[in-house]
């Protein structure tokens, strides 16, 4: 193949995007067609699936409230059975990467369409990747089947969200675009997407810390984190299946994705290097002149995990995880093949919130 050769596919999915456009939900599954919709949430969100179910009216079919995070095999069996038992043709999943997970995993073996509303920044409303733990371990894959039909962006639903939340969403948003950069079957459409996702998270994320009820700044977040991953075509490159592998293998640790994402997609980008990469497309930092930003953006005030902060492994829970097995689990590399070593200073360094160590790159 030459050089700038690229293969791409548009996502079948229809989006929308505006203040206040849950009100709309009604049209929107109208239009599919779907009259039995069984609304997914987590127990906390219950009394925003209740409002989405009265949103729908007579096509709300119930309200699911078993999502968790990880989606253990015994949720997603269970959000299937109660699909049947309702007889739904659909589901609306209202919430983040939890949710949105369980819609996926229950149109993975229902083949019923699901309509996304996100209330975080996580992005997976927009990828094929699904994922489901069991026996302490994560299955991932990616299937269309799994994509959601429609999503409705509503940047008014993520105004509630904490400021700790929304910057370990954010960054997450982040890590997926900062992957499809360097991913093997990435395009110069996708890389346009995914700066100008970096360039909004990079603006909009200190707004929200600075004031969580600047509206503009919420809206800013959400269009960056569907900038990130919009077009959800990217195979993921090194850190998201390397996040996947290295948590599902601690079985006690149920830190959410989003926190602990952050260290290894930063240590990843900059110690593993494609050799079919580019220089201009190696992610670097939000800094003057990149990604379109005049001025470096201020510092987001946790972008290094303390003590106490959910981003934070130990305060997690999460003792340092060892890597015997896991380089036999991870996916396929565009660079070269990691060896224990490599794994163990990424899990140190991951562990520890050091910053990445300058590795020989292939």
């Amino acid at each position: 193949m030459t050089a700038g050769a690229f293969t791409y596919e548009a996502p079948p999915m229809r989006v929308v995007f505006d203040p206040g456009r849950l009100a709309e939900l009604h049209a929107e599954v109208s239009e599919l067609g779907l009259r039995r919709l069984l609304v997914l949430t987590t127990p906390n969100q219950r009394t925003l699936a209740d409002h989405v179910a009265d949103l729908l009216g007579n096509r709300a079919a119930g309200v699911f409230t078993g999502a968790r995070m990880h989606v253990p095999a015994e949720v997603a069996a269970a959000g299937r059975h109660h699909a049947q038992q309702v007889d739904a043709d659909g589901c609306v999943a209202i919430g983040g990467g939890s949710t949105i997970g369980l819609g996926k995993a229950i149109a993975l073996e229902t083949g019923l369409p699901v309509v996304a509303v996100p209330t975080t920044y996580s992005g997976s409303e927009m990828t094929p990747v699904w994922g489901i733990t069991e026996a302490g371990r994560k299955r991932t894959g990616r299937d269309p089947a799994a994509l959601p039909r429609n999503v409705v962006y509503d940047p008014d639903l993520t105004m509630a969200l904490p400021v700790p939340l929304s910057g370990t969403s954010g960054i997450n948003a982040i890590a997926h675009a900062v992957e499809t950069l360097y991913a093997p079957d990435t395009s110069p459409v996708i890389e346009l997407f995914a700066e100008d996702g970096i360039r909004c998270l990079a603006a909009a994320l200190p707004a929200i810390a600075a004031d969580p009820s600047d509206r503009e700044a919420r809206s800013l977040a959400l269009r960056g984190a569907w900038l990130c991953v919009a077009l959800g075509s990217a195979a993921p490159a090194w850190g998201r299946p390397r996040c996947h592998c290295t948590t599902s293998s601690v079985t006690s640790w149920a830190a959410p994705s989003t926190c602990r994402r952050r260290r290894p997609t930063s240590w990843c980008s900059r110690t593993w290097r494609p050799s079919t990469c580019p220089p201009h497309r190696l992610p670097t930092p939000p800094c003057p002149g990149h990604c379109g930003l005049t001025t470096r953006p201020p510092p987001w005030p946790i972008s290094r995990p303390r003590q106490g902060h959910p981003g934070h492994w130990p305060s997690s829970g999460c003792a340092k995880p060892t890597c015997p097995k896991l380089s036999s689990r991870f996916w396929p590399s565009p660079t070269r093949p990691p060896t224990h070593d490599d794994l163990d200073a990424l899990l140190t360094a991951a562990h520890s919130g050091s910053r990445p160590r300058p590795a020989d790159r292939a």
